[in-house]
């Protein structure tokens, strides 16, 4: 990336730099930008750009310096600059205050008289790790070729005990005339980011780049992908399961902010045969639910390709219709196995004799106490919470080794809008408990109340956050993208794709219902997608330009998706030309900055891709092609109807106004 320096210029001009969406990250010299200690702390605490906050103690004295990093520090600096010859008292402070504030510590080293031998060079480097370097930077001057040999050999050095350098943890250049193609040479060793002046007439030293050469020489005619006013569609997990309870609901129910695709359209098509009627005013789906004590006289009921609508069905049908029911489906529906099913029904005495569509559900239901496997998943499960309410007695659910957790709890916060109560109790390791993480839960069980009644409710269905992770990926590795309408509160599992981005380095701000997120050097990461796996493809496409090995794990969670979705991630990365090997459950994925890709001519490769039929493995391809060589052509695109018809169509418009100079 691009670091933008920022100096001798006023609080509003550095307003004005850093809105400039083209504008990667900046450093801010506090030691030469006239700021009150007001301006110091908006600027970093407002500004959704990586900054660097760099006050040199020979310009100011160290106290002052020390009180104006501080400041910058305390209110969001993303890294801290301090050099080497801080005396130990400043040094330890800035350090402790940087990890409180969770400010990344930039170590620097400067000679401006020449370039210490190789051994000398690797000693500095290790001095600055030493002193709490997250990145230790090295800037020496050019007298002789061997200068800009050794200072660019760093990047492939070992340290003591033959421990090699990150290189995504370096940024090593020579300065003088003859020293300038080393500040862009170490974009291509794998430096996280090296350093451009505004303007010409803002270098301060030989063999500056300014910004607009710099960014020509690295991105050439790349142009990113810069989007605003993004609109997701209504998540189709939170339509179907309202579109179904309000069709056994009693009374009229409107459910605002729908957006047609295939699967809700299909749990539509399930309420009209269910006996409910249905209408579109608008966005807006008004129901007239079969009420309560109703009965189904169905002897088939399709349930198109969803496998969420099916197993919610079969419950409900083992509870609902006054007879033998077969629930069927289309596409590649027919082909997914639906794991556990017979051994989950069984538990509560309906014989299944299929683990594929056609499906052949004779009732009834026999509420009581089951203990069920929850490895499987949540969707069958999600149909029960939904189906046990309306028998006579009451039901208790142990779920032992849950996964994807956080949708039947999406189920249970839906069906409570409709007036069914069903408490929870989780159980779970240190993890769950002391960091809330839901990945820690090795139980969950839940109490549902027999007798219970469906009511008419009215509410927003919720934006999806599974389609804006395509989208906030493609902000993170390629430019920038803002995604309004996002319910930044909410249950849906695929939200982790925000904290996912956040450990990966990337910038991320909330606001209200808007999510932004662009660029910044991306690090390696680890998650686990057991109970998000429809977001894993666009989390593999990030880890490729994360520079270092990522791991995701929740692999196994993929084998009875739309496509075997494990080996389709597997053969889409491979096809990419990505490094990536599985180990256990776990996906481990080789990546590399963009920036050096394309300064080594490593971008991804085209070509023909298929996307198994899989609306998630088409858009996560539709992302990876933003970093390919040559066009990536998928073979059934058409695919994301189930879930999102308008991607590519919202994809390939335009938002952002395109510069490449931020003067």
């Amino acid at each position: 990336m691009i670091c933008t320096v920022i100096q001798k210029r006023s609080y509003e001009e550095i307003l004005r730099i850093l809105d400039d969406p083209y504008v990667e990250m900046a450093e801010i010299r506090l030691d030469l930008c006239q700021l009150s200690d007001e301006e110091i702390e908006d600027i970093f605490s407002n500004s959704d750009t990586p900054l660097i906050a760099t006050c040199r103690a020979e310009k100011l004295g160290e106290t002052e310096a020390e009180r104006r990093l501080t400041i910058a520090i305390r209110s969001g600096a993303r890294y801290a600059d301090l050099e080497l010859e801080a005396s130990a008292g400043f040094s330890k402070r800035f350090r402790s205050l940087c990890h409180e504030c969770g400010t990344e510590i930039i170590r620097s080293y400067h000679d401006f008289k020449g370039t210490p031998d190789p051994k000398m060079l690797q000693l500095i480097v290790a001095r600055c790790y030493r002193y709490g370097a997250d990145i230790a930077k090295i800037v020496t001057n050019y007298t002789e070729p061997r200068d800009a040999t050794d200072i660019i050999a760093l990047y492939d050095q070992v340290l003591d005990g033959d421990v090699p350098i990150d290189a995504s943890r370096l940024v090593a250049f020579t300065m003088g005339d003859k020293g300038r193609d080393t500040r862009l040479e170490c974009l291509r060793k794998g430096a996280p980011f090296t350093y451009a002046a505004l303007s010409q007439e803002d270098c301060t030293a030989a063999g500056q780049w300014d910004f607009e050469s710099l960014h020509k020489a690295v991105y050439g005619n790349f142009k990113g992908f810069w989007r605003n006013s993004l609109e997701m569609p209504a998540s189709k997990s939170f339509a179907q399961r309202a579109i179904i309870a309000a069709a056994l609901a009693e009374g009229r129910s409107r459910l605002r902010k729908y957006s047609p695709c295939e699967d809700s359209e299909s749990a539509l098509s399930v309420a009209r045969a269910l006996g409910a009627t249905v209408r579109k005013e608008g966005s807006t789906i008004v129901i007239d639910g079969i009420g309560a004590g109703a009965r189904t006289h169905l002897e088939e009921l399709c349930t198109g390709e969803s496998g969420l609508l099916t197993r919610l069905c079969i419950p409900l049908m083992a509870v609902l219709n006054d007879g033998p029911v077969t629930v069927t489906g289309e596409k590649t529906l027919l082909q997914r196995p639906l794991k556990g099913v017979a051994d989950i029904m069984a538990a509560f005495g309906v014989p299944i004799r299929s683990d594929r569509v056609p499906i052949r559900v004779e009732g009834p239901l026999i509420p009581g106490n089951a203990e069920i496997s929850g490895k499987d998943g949540s969707q069958l499960i999600s149909g029960l919470l939904a189906a046990l309410p309306l028998c006579d007695r009451p039901s208790t659910v142990y779920v032992d080794e849950p996964k994807s957790i956080p949708y039947m709890f999406i189920t249970c916060d839906v069906l409570s809008k409709f007036g069914i109560k069903i408490s929870s109790e989780m159980e779970g390791d240190e993890k769950m408990i002391e960091e809330q993480d839901w990945s820690g839960c090795t139980e969950v069980t839940f109490k549902v109340k027999g007798g219970q009644h469906y009511r008419a409710a009215d509410f927003d269905i919720e934006a999806d956050w599974s389609s804006a992770a395509n989208f906030l990926v493609a902000g993170a590795v390629f430019g920038k993208a803002e995604v309004s309408g996002l319910d930044t509160s909410s249950l849906q599992a695929d939200i982790s794709i925000a904290d996912i981005l956040v450990q990966a380095g990337a910038v991320v701000s909330e606001m209200d219902d808007l999510v932004c997120v662009s660029k910044a050097p991306l690090e390696p990461f680890e998650t686990d997608l057991n109970n998000a796996p429809d977001i894993f493809p666009i989390v593999s496409v990030l880890a490729a330009f994360c520079s270092g090995d990522s791991v995701i794990a929740g692999l196994g969670r993929l084998r009875g998706k739309e496509s075997d979705r494990a080996a389709a991630i597997v053969d889409m990365l491979h096809g990419l030309g990505v490094t990536c090997r599985v180990e256990d459950d776990s996906l481990i994925v080789s990546g590399e900055a963009l920036t050096s890709r394309l300064l080594n001519g490593r971008m991804l490769r085209g070509g023909h891709f298929t996307s198994r039929h899989d609306h998630r493995m088409a858009m996560a391809l539709r992302i990876a092609a933003l970093g390919a060589s040559s066009p990536v052509v998928i073979d059934d695109s058409e695919c994301v109807a189930k879930s999102f018809p308008g991607f590519f169509e919202l994809f390939d418009a335009q938002s952002f106004t395109e510069t490449a100079s931020p003067e």
